[in-house]
Formats: structure tokens, C-alpha cells, sequence
């Protein structure tokens, strides 16, 4: 009973340990991304950095998984690094939260890779979608007590003129930069997946 209890208690100290890693990995990632003028403006920007928590949820379960994107935009208000007073990253933990909690919940019930075919998949769609709602309800209405709405409109209407009001604006700029994010993600991951899950259920 003991030995179990012991055992139960490495584990836990182990996933901590891991999910740590990852969530510092992620942190790090934030500071790598790539804007895409062409496409969207110039605040929207790529990055990878949900990849570790995808990654992590995958091999630990989507409860770490979260965690991992919670705690990288945890680091990321903390340390000061944030603009926007913790709004954009509370968005970004929701984003990124609904892509890693639905893959990583899909494989759970499907350890094969179709499993992780039909959670990526499923992920872009769920991510897409709840870019759109952040983006309407949380991250636009706080640019516009920076700057006013018309201002973020314009921007999008330069890129593309079928760009009139908020809604058209999600549309057509945050739903495809979602959807392209998350693609990239679910790209990088294929590859990565049964590596890292070997890795990381392999250190006890």
C-alpha cells in the first residue's frame, strides 16, 4: 500500500515537472512569431507557442494540457511582458485551451492515429470557432478603448474590402487566422506527437 502511495506521489511530482518544462517552452515560443501583411494586419501575428501544450496533452492528458497554456500566458503576464493587461492573454488561454482540450480529449478516447487525425481536425473547427467569440466579445472591444473600432475596421478593409463593420472583420480576417494557426499547429504536430509522447512518458 505504501509502495503505491509512493509511486502515485513520483507521478504526480513527475507530470508537474513536465508540465513545467512545456509551460516554459511555450513562454519562450510567445516571443517567436511572424506577421503576415498580405493577409491580416500587422497586431495579428503566428505563432507556435500552444504547440508545447498540445504536445503535453497529448502524452499527459488535457488536463496538462491546459495547464500548459495556462501557465506559458501565466509567465507571460507576470513577468511584464504583457500589453494589453492580461486581456490578450486570457484570450489566448481560451483560444488555444478549446484547440489542446479537444485534441488531446479525442485522443484520450482514440490512442491511434486516427485518434489524433479526428482531434486535429475537430481542434481547427473548435479553435476557429472560439477565435471568433474572443475576439468578438473579449479583444476588440478592448482595442477600441484604445484606439476607436473604426480605426482596427480600417486596417482589415486595406486588406480586404469586403470589410465594413466588427463582425465582417472576425470573418474575415480572425476566423482565417485562426483556422490558418491552427493548421500550422496540427502540421507540426503529426511528426511530433508519438516522439514526444515516448519522451515524456518515458522520465518517471
Amino acid at each position: 500500500m505504501q509502495g503505491t502511495l509512493e509511486n502515485k506521489s513520483v507521478f504526480k511530482t513527475s507530470t508537474l515537472v513536465k508540465v513545467g518544462i512545456l509551460s516554459a517552452i511555450g513562454y519562450i515560443l510567445m516571443f517567436i512569431s511572424v506577421p503576415i501583411p498580405m493577409l491580416f494586419p500587422e497586431f495579428l501575428k503566428i505563432d507556435v507557442s500552444d504547440l508545447p501544450a498540445l504536445l503535453g496533452g497529448i502524452a499527459l492528458g488535457p488536463m496538462a494540457g491546459v495547464a500548459i497554456a495556462f501557465l506559458k500566458n501565466l509567465l507571460q503576464f507576470i513577468t511584464g511582458m504583457s500589453t494589453t493587461g492580461g486581456v490578450g492573454e486570457f484570450a489566448n488561454f481560451v483560444i488555444g485551451g478549446s484547440f489542446v482540450w479537444t485534441v488531446s480529449y479525442v485522443y484520450t478516447k482514440k490512442r491511434e492515429t486516427s485518434g489524433i487525425i479526428i482531434g486535429l481536425i475537430l481542434g481547427v473547427f473548435v479553435m476557429t470557432i472560439v477565435g471568433c467569440l474572443s475576439n468578438y466579445y473579449i479583444m476588440l472591444p478592448f482595442y477600441s478603448t484604445i484606439m476607436p473600432i473604426e480605426a482596427v475596421i480600417e486596417m482589415g478593409a486595406a486588406i480586404n474590402p469586403y470589410i465594413v463593420d466588427k463582425l465582417t472583420f472576425v470573418i474575415w480576417i480572425i476566423a482565417p487566422f485562426n483556422l490558418l494557426k491552427a493548421t500550422i499547429m496540427s502540421l507540426l504536430t503529426l511528426p511530433l506527437y508519438k516522439r514526444t509522447e515516448k519522451i515524456l512518458n518515458r522520465v518517471k
